[in-house]
């Protein structure tokens, strides 16, 4: 359908004449009743009655004068609410942060820049990091944060994104405590028995530094995979179960070693030092993504980092 139908409806609707309605439309008689008529079918109903002088209205025409009049000025609006939209998501800080840092060290890290300056609105996608590393490839997020080391790379381009670290973290093999309080399983680098293991898929980033620093490790100590996700806290609940041992950011599972509701599964050798790092686009982004780049990296420096230790 083209909206101006829509205005030539209006014209006919008010004058009752084909003529002086065309004239109105400057347009000749028979191409405004063409575009009447192409109304009509694309309707599927008739609009008007042509057997009298003037033209009248049939009931769905009647009917069609409001509804014409609201699509009218609906889509006069949309360009001050299309402008209204954009100004709103220049303003907003499009975030994406990994599950576990979204529960945990996200609202703290926030809370502490919000001392120092005002943050704007803030739409938070959590994901996997394969996810979140897409997302800011393709331009749909600004910022990601996530656990990082240095001897694993990432899948962003550091010619096209850099970052700077705003927190530590630490890597650790836990599982539930057995009947006497002791750890239900145990790793060790000779260990001859099965360990059963709460790995980490694919898509995650901490199961991508795991495997990398610590997978062949793993296979000599006969850790055999029994449940496999993405999601560390889910893990986290299969250990709570006693179903095997996961590997966990510290930062998730502080308060379930102080209750002893986790305990250690390894020697302190197998525990993994992390960073969390915050990246954006080494491009120009809006001045309120600018802004905040500014106080996140400058409230790094002078804090050295949020550290989660024991």
């Amino acid at each position: 359908m083209n909206l101006s139908w829509l205005e030539d409806f209006q014209a006919l609707a008010a004058s009752g004449n084909f003529s002086r309605a065309a004239e109105q439309r400057h347009m000749t008689q028979p191409a405004f009743g063409r575009r009447i008529k192409a109304l009509e079918e694309w309707l599927g109903v008739s609009l008007f009655d042509r057997s009298g002088h003037p033209v009248s209205l049939t009931e769905t025409g009647q009917w069609f004068v409001s509804v014409a009049q609201d699509i009218l000025q609906r889509v006069a609006r949309v360009p001050e609410e299309a402008r209204a939209v954009a100004d709103a998501s220049a303003a907003s800080l499009r975030f994406a942060a990994t599950h576990a840092l979204s529960l945990t060290f996200l609202p703290t890290w926030l809370r502490s820049l919000e001392s120092i300056a005002p943050i704007g609105p803030i739409q938070l996608v959590s994901d996997v990091a394969l996810h979140c590393e897409a997302l800011m490839q393709q331009g749909r997020a600004q910022f990601l944060l996530c656990h990082a080391h240095a001897d694993v790379p990432g899948r962003l381009d550091p010619a096209d994104f850099s970052s700077v670290r705003v927190g530590t973290d630490t890597l650790l093999p836990v599982c539930a405590p057995d009947t006497a309080g002791k750890p239900r399983y145990l790793l060790s680098h000779t260990g001859k028995t099965a360990v059963p293991l709460l790995a980490f898929s694919t898509e995650s980033g901490l199961g991508r530094i795991v495997r990398a620093l610590r997978g062949e490790a793993l296979d000599k100590a006969h850790a055999e995979p029994v449940f496999t996700a993405h999601l560390a806290t889910f893990l986290k609940s299969m250990a709570l179960e006693g179903r095997g041992v996961a590997w966990l950011p510290l930062s998730l599972i502080e308060d379930e070693l102080r209750e002893g509701r986790l305990l250690h599964a390894s020697q302190r050798s197998w525990w993994v030092e992390v960073e969390i790092h915050l990246f954006r686009r080494s491009s120009t982004e809006p001045a309120a993504a600018e802004a905040f780049w500014r106080v996140a990296s400058g409230a790094q420096h002078k804090s050295n980092g949020v550290h989660h230790g024991l």
